[in-house]
């Protein structure tokens, strides 16, 4: 349960809470009509001093007797030859290894290895080469509306990827916001339709679809594991930053960081991969490749505020398991609804279980016959108390499904009958 006790809009995967969480560091690489502003604290770096040891040379050697001096100068010539086969032999073996030795102690290598050294990896021309022709350019226009101000029409665009031989396309949510229309560039050069299937505003992440599925797709992505990803392993990130003369962007990095923690304005809390590679506006929702030439990143958000080469990518493998549900059209409830935990139901004497703030009218739900104060307990049969747990089951559904919704009313549990629709 959601300790601010915020209230969600089902359909929209939304927070819906006026109050939003205003202390935030991270800044969306939004479409290049918006910026949102985002909070980010002052940060002072230091550089480390690195003090290498210097070999005392001070010490004065020992006088030798005089009568012993033809000795000392017979040995010093023997030692002499001696050190400097042994120097030679010494320097042959280092260099033999590639290593070569410095007068501070330390070890270093005159031609130092790339950072990966996998055989599997391909350069940086050979990764960009086979994830590019699956990048899209996505240009939507739609409305917006800024939070109470009346609402705007507006234009922008942004990136996304194929992922399969229909159509399907990932990119991020705040790409698509508000679109009545959009359309995709393909990496040939041809403009094509598609439409909104899903998405999860919180996650950021949106799924598209060409319309005319007689289109070919010119190529799709190859998906990696996020999960093995180290930090200072090279990646690129691919799309179409500022505007589409920019198209098929490619800038390079490294991962700076794994599990990066970050909330959003929205007040949720995303898992990141920290990256250098460039970010910018409008290379939202494209992919960030390994060395392999797998997507194992959405691109999504900078740091604004001065802060350089900080830049954040939503790791795929948070996606993966979400693509068959996200490929499949929103199924529309039409209600929102209020956590109650344990300790909230304690306060008011009613069960845990998801209050019903407000129904959309004409909304299935409505035609079911739920108001508002009904408390959801069941859902399909299932005992449910979270909004992730409502959202689980109904995304499983087909449109047309008819779902058995038990709800509290007035003290007395009662059975609804809900038939799910596509959400318009």
């Amino acid at each position: 349960m959601n300790e601010d006790n915020n209230i969600y809009d089902v359909e929209k995967y939304e927070d819906i809470t006026e109050e939003k969480n205003e202390e935030v560091v991270e800044d969306y690489t939004e479409k290049d009509h918006i910026e949102e502003d985002y909070v980010e604290e002052d940060r002072v770096y230091e550089k480390d001093s690195y003090v290498h040891p210097i070999n005392d040379l001070s010490k004065k050697p020992k006088k030798k007797k005089k009568n012993g001096i033809f000795k000392v100068i017979a040995l010093s010539l023997v030692t002499g030859l001696l050190g400097g086969a042994i120097g030679s032999g010494s320097v042959y073996y280092i260099m033999k290894g590639n290593k070569s030795s410095t007068s501070n102690g330390y070890i270093g290598t005159p031609n130092p290895a790339t950072f990966d050294s996998d055989v599997e990896s391909l350069t940086a021309s050979q990764a960009f080469e086979k994830v590019a022709p699956a990048v899209v350019i996505v240009s939507v226009s739609g409305v917006i509306d800024y939070s109470g101000f009346i609402p705007q029409e507006t234009e922008g665009i942004g990136s996304g990827f194929i992922i399969n031989e229909e159509g399907y396309i990932l990119t991020n949510y705040h790409v698509i916001e508000g679109a009545k229309e959009v359309t995709v560039t393909l990496s040939d050069g041809r403009e094509v339709k598609a439409k909104v299937i899903n998405y999860d505003e919180n996650q950021d992440v949106a799924m598209l679809k060409i319309s005319d599925d007689t289109v070919k797709v010119p190529a799709v992505v190859e998906l990696g594991d996020s999960d093995v990803l180290r930090p200072g392993e090279e990646v690129l990130a691919i799309g179409t930053p500022l505007s589409k003369d920019f198209n098929q962007t490619v800038t390079g990095g490294m991962v700076s960081a794994v599990n990066r923690n970050v909330e959003t304005t929205s007040g949720a809390k995303l898992n990141l991969i920290q990256t250098d590679a460039a970010i910018n506006p409008g290379n939202s929702g494209g992919p960030l490749v390994n060395t392999k030439g797998e997507v194992i990143g959405i691109n999504t958000m900078k740091i604004s505020g001065g802060a350089e080469g900080i830049g954040f990518s939503i790791p795929i493998n948070e996606v993966k398991d979400r693509i068959e549900s996200l490929s499949k059209p929103i199924l529309n409830l039409g209600i929102s609804i209020r956590e109650i935990n344990a300790e909230l139901a304690k306060q008011n004497n009613m069960e845990e279980g998801l209050y019903i703030v407000s129904v959309v009218e004409f909304s299935p739900a409505e035609k079911a016959g739920l108001q508002g104060g009904d408390l959801i307990v069941k859902f399909d049969g299932k005992r449910i108390k979270t909004f992730d747990e409502l959202k689980e089951i109904r995304d499983s559904k087909e449109e047309g499904d008819v779902v058995e919704m038990e709800v509290v009313r007035n003290g007395k549990n009662k059975t609804f009958n809900v038939q799910l629709e596509v959400k318009n």
